[in-house]
């Protein structure tokens, strides 16, 4: 099992390309402690309007919905760059992170019936880093926190990769909040 996890090509991987983390051979502990504070292209303050967006950030090694309002719904790839972008100082002054903070970018996010399809670009080589199931889930809860969204699935090259769910399994399968309910904070 520890050999498909190490074979995934993850998610973070492609966040992390470009940035100057090098690719691992062997794992490695990491002490857990407070999530990534700053995300490059962090908002400096919330903006206001009549739509909400719901974005899953972290704290305290937990998903945590955070309200955001807007002039007008964002469509998922919009969502989904809000997300990227991190929190604003306002929810970092809360202690909100992202395991996602200051990686790279996804290529594209496509809304088929009602899965969302996010396209991983190639040549993407496993890290082996333990917030893989944290930086999967803060997309998989907000993608699916949008109306009309009931799962997301994540492919490279058109073809469905598995990804990490918090049980240390795979999945192909679309996947959705519940899939990462335990991580979930409450309140």
């Amino acid at each position: 099992m520890l050999r498909s996890l190490l074979m995934l090509p993850p998610l973070v991987a492609l966040l992390v390309a470009g940035c100057g983390v090098p690719v691992e051979d062997t794992p490695r502990v990491i002490e857990v402690g407070t999530p990534s504070r700053m995300a490059t292209g962090a908002p400096s303050a919330a903006a206001s309007g009549p739509a909400a967006e719901s974005l899953y950030l972290i704290r305290d090694g937990s998903l945590v919905a955070v309200q955001r309002r807007l002039p007008t719904e964002p469509d998922p790839q919009h969502l989904l760059g809000d997300l990227l972008a991190g929190p604003t100082e306002a929810e970092q002054d809360r202690g909100l992170g992202t395991a996602l903070g200051g990686r790279g970018v996804i290529a594209s996010v496509q809304l088929l019936d009602d899965i969302a399809h996010v396209e991983l670009p190639a040549g993407i080589e496993s890290t082996g880093r333990n917030d893989d199931v944290l930086a999967f889930g803060q997309i998989v809860c907000t993608l699916t926190s949008r109306a009309g969204i009931t799962g997301v699935v994540f492919t490279q090259q058109g073809a469905r990769i598995g990804v990490p769910l918090p049980d240390a399994s795979l999945s192909q399968e679309p996947l959705r909040a519940a899939d990462y309910a335990a991580l979930i904070a409450n309140g």
